[in-house]
């Protein structure tokens, strides 16, 4: 494969770069060698709004939230067919350099997975990435990346703390901050909150819903009462056996999605009947 230059390919993210990202899906199917996971995938996901992706588990809610910051990459034989546009832009053209792309589409993983670091250093460590070297800069990313966490009162007298001497919800809230600290045009979250207490679970949520004003966000969530309080639009996935690939069943807007579906499957699941 011929190598695009990295700073053709930086800039082709920077081109599309926004604080209003949307992404466009068109026939997107993601395939595990000869075995289709995911297949004719389409639908819109609108700018500063929160999506939830729900279904049951094996859907491929996971897979097709990688394929938005293109950590499928990294699975030798994941390939991905079909047009994932961020912006217009299509991410997975040779142009685009999938380090920068994922510095503007953070993700926040099921589990907390800070680095083995002090608190300051999780968070400088995507900017110092990107060439910030000054130390005021730095520190004024870290408080504010801190303080959209809704972290910030809890640790700003101890920010050369080890960051696993944290508690499980606050190591989920650093690692939001991690991922702000590169000043993403979205989030990803897969799961969040899966692993933490309700009163942690309910910090992550109010967060979720202060970020939307300033980013686009895009959750995995098996939790329908979360899927139903915190997300815009919500997303159907269904695999209706082994030998299929998952498929989109309905996307609409939740208010809708969770009192009047358009899909008796889509009725079976959230009210428990199924999955």
């Amino acid at each position: 494969m011929v190598k695009t230059p990295a700073t053709a390919m930086t800039s082709s993210v920077e081109a599309v770069a926004s604080k209003t990202a949307s992404f466009d899906l068109q026939n997107v199917s993601v395939s595990y060698g000869s075995e289709k996971a995911l297949e004719g995938v389409s639908f819109y996901i609108e700018p500063l709004k929160v999506t939830a992706l729900i279904g049951p588990s094996g859907c491929g809610k996971s897979t097709l939230l990688r394929c938005f910051n293109r950590m499928n990459d990294a699975i030798d034989n994941v390939s991905v067919e079909g047009l994932i546009a961020l912006n217009g832009q299509d991410i997975y053209a040779k142009a685009v350099d999938p380090v920068s792309l994922r510095m503007y589409v953070g993700q926040v993983f099921q589990r907390p997975n800070p680095f083995p670091l002090s608190i300051y250093d999780n968070v400088a460590f995507g900017p110092r990435t990107q060439g910030v070297r000054k130390r005021d800069e730095l520190d004024e990313i870290v408080i504010d990346s801190l303080k959209k966490a809704a972290l910030y009162d809890e640790v700003k007298n101890s920010l050369k703390k080890h960051a696993f001497e944290l508690s499980g919800g606050q190591q989920q809230r650093l690692c939001i901050a991690r991922a702000l600290a590169t000043k993403p045009g979205v989030l990803l979250m897969d799961e969040p909150c899966s692993a933490l207490d309700p009163i942690s679970t309910g910090m992550i949520e109010e967060t979720v819903l202060h970020l939307k004003e300033s980013m686009t966000i895009v959750m995995v969530t098996h939790n329908m009462q979360q899927a139903a309080r915190i997300s815009d639009t919500t997303a159907f996935l269904l695999r209706e056996s082994i030998e299929e690939p998952a498929t989109l069943v309905e996307v609409t807007d939740t208010t809708t999605m969770f009192t009047q579906p358009n899909d008796k499957r889509t009725e079976n699941y959230i009210t428990g009947r199924f999955g």
